[in-house]
C-alpha cells in the first residue's frame, strides 16, 4: 500500500509541477529538458520504489501511475472545470500586431517564439500578426491579418 500512496504523491507532484511551469515548456524540448527529465525520472524513481527493488513493487508503481492517468484523463473529459485547472486554456499572446508581455511572460514566451511561429506561416514581422495564440499543447497558433481591412 505504501507503494501506491507514494505513486499517486508523486503523481500529484509531477502534474502540479508541469501545471506550473507553463504550457510552453511542453512543447518544445531542448537538450537540457531532456537531460533534467532524465535526472528527474532517476530521482522520481527512488522515491517511488524507497528500498524494495522487487519487480513485484515496479509493476505496483507504473500499475498505480497508468491507474491515475487514466482517472485524470477520464475526469477532464467529465468535468470541464478540472480540464481547465488540469490542461489549461488557450492564451492570446498577441493582439493586433501587439505583444502582450504579460501573458507571454506567464506562458515563457519569447518574441522571438512569436516570431519563428509566425515565419512558418510566411510572415515577416509581429506586425503582420492579427492574433497569436498559445494553445493548451503549447504550440503557437499564428492568425496573420487580413489584407484588405486590417
Amino acid at each position: 500500500m505504501d507503494s501506491v500512496i507514494r505513486a499517486a504523491v508523486v503523481y500529484a507532484f509531477i502534474l502540479l509541477l508541469f501545471r506550473l511551469t507553463g504550457k510552453r515548456t511542453l512543447a518544445q524540448v531542448t537538450p537540457f529538458d531532456l537531460v533534467l527529465t532524465l535526472i528527474v525520472s532517476e530521482a522520481i524513481q527512488q522515491a517511488l520504489v524507497d528500498i524494495d527493488n522487487s519487480l513485484t513493487n515496479a509493476f505496483l508503481v507504473v500499475t498505480t501511475l497508468v491507474a491515475l492517468d487514466a482517472c485524470m484523463l477520464w475526469g477532464t473529459h467529465r468535468w470541464a472545470r478540472l480540464d481547465r485547472v488540469v490542461n489549461g486554456l488557450p492564451t492570446v499572446i498577441v493582439e493586433d500586431g501587439k505583444l502582450l508581455r504579460y501573458r507571454m511572460g506567464k506562458e515563457w514566451v519569447s518574441p522571438h517564439d512569436v516570431l519563428s511561429a509566425a515565419r512558418k506561416q510566411g510572415l515577416h514581422g509581429i506586425e503582420q500578426v492579427k492574433y497569436a495564440i498559445i494553445e493548451r499543447n503549447g504550440e503557437i497558433s499564428i492568425v496573420p491579418k487580413n489584407d484588405e481591412g486590417a
